[in-house]
């Protein structure tokens, strides 16, 4: 078999070529809109963001994202460093409430080599694995099967957020906001 029934990817399928209204780094730029529902950002700190993955390899696959453009870990300040892992910690806290994953796989992908699609802004991906998650599909046809709607991953993660202590709501297409001290 080829195809995999999805239905709600038509919208991505249709899209004129790129997002207009991005001129150079998208994760630099999507903070910066209004809609963070739109743009799948689920909850911001002062020093990064957690965005779900337009493309994710499983349902709830997040990017901890500093808002620092570098491709070098090494340039992130201490108080970055601190919120960002602050930030991956309540993402973890988050998926497990709105998924109940068996694990995670979390990491950096560094420098042209890496694998990469973006490797001018750094960012932590954050996935939820299940046992079993891997099965023929991705292994003999490179085809992943994604259960749920992005729609639904994004309401499930952000309302989970939403329940952590010092969480913070603006109203119900922003992003929870967290003040780490």
């Amino acid at each position: 078999m080829d195809q995999v029934f999805a239905p709600w990817r038509i919208e991505w399928i249709r899209r004129d070529e790129g997002n207009p209204d991005i001129e150079d780094c998208v994760f630099c730029e999507l903070p910066a809109f209004d809609d963070d529902r739109e743009h799948l950002i689920v909850a911001r700190s002062e020093h990064a963001f957690v965005m779900l993955n337009n493309y994710p390899y499983n349902p709830g696959h997040a990017m901890v994202i500093p808002h620092v453009h570098t491709g070098d870990y090494t340039d992130l300040d201490d108080a970055v460093l601190l919120d960002h892992a602050r930030l991956k910690q309540r993402a973890f806290d988050a998926l497990e409430v709105a998924l109940e994953p068996d694990g995670f796989n979390a990491g950096l992908n560094l420098g042209d080599g890496a694998g990469g699609s973006i490797d001018d802004h750094l960012h932590t991906h954050v996935v939820p694995r299940w046992q079993g998650d891997t099965n023929f599909m991705p292994v003999l046809s490179d085809t992943s099967v994604i259960v749920e709607a992005l729609e639904e991953t994004y309401d499930r993660v952000r309302d989970a957020f939403a329940a952590q202590e010092g969480a913070t709501v603006p109203d119900e297409e922003s992003a929870v906001v967290f003040a780490f001290d």
